[in-house]
């Protein structure tokens, strides 16, 4: 019963901005780290940022560090990536990721982000 939805994807001109939600049920929310990924069409999928349960630290791929802020809202459940100064090579469709101990691996549906002009 564990889900994950991605929200907030759209298509947005370089150098723009948009703000990501990840809505997360059926699982103790604030024990786990959470992560966003994107794969590109045509390219692997990859690790964009996670951020930890307990202390909120907060790692970043080299192509996105100083662009993108990852924060979560445990009393919501989310978690959020804002994205600022987008590039075209941005384009992919992010996905929602949590890894829970003793269970598996979940995945949210995935959410289009399109950058171009």
């Amino acid at each position: 019963q564990v889900q994950l939805v991605e929200s907030g994807g759209g298509l947005v001109q370089p150098g723009g901005s948009l703000r990501l939600s990840c809505a997360a049920s059926g699982f103790t929310f604030s024990l786990f780290a959470m992560s966003w990924y994107r794969q590109a069409p045509g390219k692997e999928r990859e690790l964009v940022t996670t951020i930890t349960s307990v202390d909120n630290r907060k790692s970043y791929a080299d192509s996105v560090l100083g662009r993108f802020i990852i924060s979560r809202d445990n009393a919501k459940n989310t978690i959020y990536l804002q994205m600022n100064n987008l590039k075209p090579e941005d384009t992919a469709v992010y996905y929602c990721y949590v890894r829970i101990t003793g269970r598996r691996d979940y995945w949210g549906q995935g959410t289009q982000v399109i950058v171009s002009s």
